[in-house]
């Protein structure tokens, strides 16, 4: 795919401002769902911007999954040979498929960011009035408002806009507490409706190693020894390791999809495709994780060495001095990045149908790009970093790992036929 250089402005702009957004060019084509992939590269973007802003990466990920089913299901009914996630429609003979994209995300954004509304309003109004007039337009806008109200009426009342209060549980050996003034992250989660799978806890895990077992005090001296901040066995390019993947994780990994869409030329209906199975099954495994994590609040290493006179066990030792090198607010067990990596290399590898693969993943953080040559190889890599970060024991990582393909296992078997 040949994309047009207006793109590459446009979301540059959108980083800023949106003075001086770009529209796109009018698609021919007699099935609208084999053109290029721009309109769903655009509203994309549009989405990422609107949702990631001050939002977690797990709820970002939820949000990013609605967004998506919307375009998926768009893009099926202009044509695109494949079962809707919801339910079936057909657009009329003649209808932009840009126009379509665009109304479907944007009216599933406005409902659910309200707060980014002028953002939306403005984008929409501009994108459209590059669109040329005429019946094809007047369809594309009516499919995508049919599509929309139907994934609106199906995430109603699904608890993501819902205030959940934080309850400290009785502290002790193993009990985790906020390690930051602020709220806990993403405890709103464990009261929102999954995506694809039939509960929130359908996925958790058997729980954190008990304190006094072998298995926890391995792990407790690894993420010791290698997490703190001023680790002298931490390597420089382990720390360097750990910074790159302490981005934003929803944003960061739909960068990377986005770059892979690119590369591999996908048109209209298999980019919608590709963005539906990897924040769908994202968007689960971040239910799934905290769920999980809420539910057995398991202390982070920062507490666990500085207390571990007493966990109770005689392997460890504490260190009153013990700092990690990063820091996040919500319970430790099972990892929320394990969960989100494992969930999208999983989807990634099942649209290829293969682990083997060329790409790249890029870094704010670091202002740094990455190649990898697999989808495991950057699922292993994160499961070391957040050790290196001295954030998670090693078993928290795989558990983590492991709802994550679960989750999108589920998500691809029951809804994209893969």
């Amino acid at each position: 795919m040949r994309r047009s250089g207006w793109r590459t402005a446009l979301i540059g702009v959108l980083a800023a401002a949106l003075l001086g957004i770009a529209v796109p060019r009018a698609y021919a084509h007699d099935s609208p769902a084999r053109g290029p992939a721009d309109p769903v590269l655009d509203w994309n973007a549009f989405g990422a911007q609107a949702i990631v802003a001050g939002r977690p990466p797990s709820s970002s990920s939820v949000l990013l999954g609605i967004l998506h089913v919307a375009i998926y299901d768009t893009a099926v009914a202009l044509g695109l040979d494949a079962e809707p996630y919801l339910r079936s429609d057909r657009a009329p003979r003649h209808t932009s498929g840009p126009a379509a994209i665009a109304t479907s995300a944007y009216q599933v954004l406005v409902a659910r960011v309200p707060a980014q509304k002028p953002f939306l309003d403005a984008a929409y109004e501009q994108y459209l009035a590059g669109l040329p007039d005429g019946k094809a337009k007047q369809n594309g806008l009516h499919l995508g408002a049919r599509v929309a109200a139907r994934v609106l009426a199906w995430r109603s009342g699904d608890g993501l806009d819902v205030s959940v209060p934080y309850m400290q549980t009785p502290v002790g050996p193993g009990v985790w507490e906020p390690t930051a003034p602020t709220p806990p992250v993403d405890i709103v989660l464990t009261q929102v409706r999954p995506l694809a799978l039939h509960a929130i806890d359908q996925l958790r895990p058997a729980g954190p190693d008990a304190l006094t077992s072998a298995r926890y005090g391995q792990d407790f001296a690894e993420v010791k020894r290698l997490g703190r901040i001023d680790s002298p066995d931490r390597t420089a390019e382990q720390t360097q390791t750990v910074r790159f993947w302490a981005d934003h994780g929803a944003a960061q990994w739909n960068r990377a999809v986005r770059r892979i869409v690119t590369e591999q030329g996908l048109d209209l209906g298999e980019a919608a495709r590709l963005f539906a199975m990897v924040h769908v099954s994202a968007g689960d495994a971040g239910i799934a994780c905290m769920d999980a994590k809420y539910h057995y609040r398991f202390w982070r290493p920062v507490h666990a060495i500085t207390r571990a006179d007493t966990d109770g066990n005689p392997a460890t030792e504490a260190d009153l001095t013990w700092q990690s090198l990063l820091n996040v607010n919500h319970p430790e067990y099972p990892s929320g990045h394990g969960c989100q990596t494992g969930a999208v290399t999983t989807a990634l590898r099942a649209y290829f149908g293969r682990d083997r693969f060329q790409y790249t993943v890029d870094s704010t953080v670091t202002g740094t790009t990455r190649s990898y040559s697999s989808f495991s190889a950057a699922l292993d890599e994160v499961l070391e970093a957040r050790i290196w970060a001295g954030l998670h024991f090693r078993n928290s990582m795989n558990d983590g790992a492991q709802i994550g393909r679960r989750a999108a296992r589920w998500a691809v078997n029951h809804h994209f036929d893969a």
